[in-house]
């Protein structure tokens, strides 16, 4: 069975599969205030770019409990709270702005604050579980009979709202039998890859390999890779993808040896007010992320670190953009924005 990484607990908290400890540990927690809710998303107990935006969300409902203005307040006040936690991810802004504004909307026309912001919540999940299913099937043809696809971090099950984002095709191929294996890298330097892709494409059967991103040039240049399919935090107008640090290199080394690279993403991560790659804020994280590794230094104490979560991949180096509403060039993204 695959994984649950969020859902409703007694109706008034929120459950999350905390990933941090995982593979070694599966364990749910239960969290019952904003302020948990916003540490989980800043600490990648809940992480990948929709999964953070529904958790927000449900995060905004639980701080509704008051009635009329009061309960705006707190909701108002709890949205500003969890948008801060991460820059990048334009999904968790994107569904923030849609809880204000049904707050908003709720307490002008006399509606149930807490049912309004419960149900915008839960529409923003089952919206992105459609999303998830769609985009598998739009890389399904990507995905042929005896495919190996290379991955970087994690944007499936445990990423989303439903089967993911860039595993989506893969778990779709598989699904229908299809002979599907992955190559995942292990994505440092909190190893989403290793830890958190292999573990659940592992329980779902299928095939995976784990190597360390310093292989993967090396990997993609003995030909045996069907395609590279990445997810994203935030993909500009222009095309631009920000997504997890180490894509732009996995891109570069695609391009180098022939492989199709390509991104998928809902219609919720493109970004159409940030105009390109450069206009991209990149979070940049602890250096203990960096200087160590499973609680024991790795670097030398005087060694300064730079940790940036997220790179950017210029739109030249992407095939395709398998997104909802079908497998996309960039001149055919504007069509997502209704344009």
């Amino acid at each position: 069975m695959l994984p649950q990484p969020i859902a409703w607990a007694h109706g008034h908290s929120i459950r999350i599969l905390d990933q941090t400890l995982l593979p070694r540990e599966e364990r749910y927690v239960d969290l019952v205030s904003v302020a948990q809710v916003a540490d989980a998303i800043r600490e990648l107990k809940v992480r990948g770019a929709p999964l953070i935006g529904i958790a927000a969300a449900m995060g905004v409902t639980l701080a509704a409990r008051g009635v009329g203005a009061t309960g705006l307040e707190a909701a108002l006040r709890a949205a500003d709270q969890l948008e801060a936690t991460r820059p990048t991810a334009v999904n968790l802004a994107w569904a923030v702005a849609r809880m204000r504004a049904e707050a908003r909307r709720a307490v002008e026309g006399g509606f149930p604050l807490h049912q309004a912001l419960l149900a915008e919540a839960n529409a923003i999940w089952d919206e992105d579980r459609a999303m998830c299913e769609r985009i598998g099937e739009a890389g399904l043809p990507l995905v042929p009979d005896g495919a190996t696809v290379l991955t970087h971090c994690n944007a499936g099950v445990l990423a989303t709202g439903g089967i993911g984002t860039a595993l989506a095709p893969i778990y779709r191929a598989h699904r229908l039998g299809r002979a599907v294996q992955v190559v995942a890298d292990e994505t440092r330097p909190l190893l989403q890859g290793s830890r958190l892709t292999a573990w659940e494409l592992s329980r779902a059967g299928v095939p995976t390999t784990v190597i360390t991103d310093g292989m993967t040039a090396s990997r993609l240049r003995r030909g045996d890779v069907t395609c590279v399919i990445v997810g994203a935090d935030r993909i500009a107008r222009n095309g631009d993808v920000a997504n997890k640090i180490g894509t732009y290199a996995v891109a570069l080394a695609a391009r180098a040896h022939g492989v199709p690279f390509y991104v998928a993403a809902p219609r919720s991560t493109f970004d159409w007010q940030t105009v390109d790659g450069q206009s991209i804020p990149i979070e940049e994280r602890r250096p203990d992320e960096v200087r160590q590794h499973g609680g024991v230094v790795t670097a030398a104490e005087a060694a300064r670190v730079w940790n940036p979560a997220f790179d950017v991949t210029p739109a030249d180096l992407i095939a395709g953009y398998i997104t909802d509403a079908g497998l996309l060039q960039k001149g055919q993204l504007s069509r997502l924005a209704g344009v």
